[in-house]
C-alpha cells in the first residue's frame, strides 16, 4: 500500500507498508521514499495497530477542527455519521424516510441510542457533515 504524504515545506513521499518477511519475528515494514526523505522502520503488527487507531482519532480531530461553522440541511438529506450541533455529542446512526416524515436514529456520546420523528423539510444544524457513501 503505498500513501502520498507531505514534510512541512509541502514536498512529497510515498509511505510504503508491508507486511514484512515470512521468517523471523511478526513485523510490519514502514517506507518512506521521496526527495526529501528516506526511512526504513518496521514495527509489530499490535505497533501497526496502535499507530492506525493514532492516525484515526487525529484526522477525526483535524477533521471537527476545520468543521467551526455549523451547516443547516432538511431532515430528509441527513446521513449516517453527521453530527448534531448543540452542547451535547448525537451522531446518525440511521435514517428512514416514510413519507413526509424521516424517522431519524441517534446515538449519544455514551452509547446511548433514541429515534426522533422529522418533518422531511425540517431544519437539522449539524456540527459536523458526514462524506457521502460510495
Amino acid at each position: 500500500m503505498s500513501i502520498e504524504i507531505r514534510d512541512p515545506e509541502g514536498q512529497g513521499a510515498a509511505l510504503e507498508v508491508a507486511p514484512g518477511p515470512a521468517e523471523g519475528p511478526l513485523q510490519v515494514a514502514i517506507l518512506i521514499e521521496g526527495p526529501s526523505a528516506h526511512a526504513s522502520w518496521s514495527c509489530t503488527p499490535a505497533a501497526a495497530r496502535e499507530l492506525a487507531a493514532a492516525l484515526v482519532s487525529a484526522a477525526g480531530e483535524a477533521e471537527n477542527a476545520r468543521s467551526a461553522e455549523p451547516v443547516t440541511v432538511k431532515a430528509r438529506e441527513l446521513l449516517r455519521g453527521d453530527v448534531r450541533e448543540g452542547s451535547r455529542l448525537m451522531t446518525v446512526e440511521s435514517v428512514r424516510t416514510d413519507g413526509a416524515n424521516v424517522q431519524v436514529t441517534w446515538t449519544s456520546g455514551g452509547g446511548r441510542s433514541w429515534s426522533q420523528l422529522y418533518e422531511a423539510d425540517a431544519d437539522i444544524s449539524l456540527r459536523r457533515r458526514s462524506r457521502p457513501e460510495r
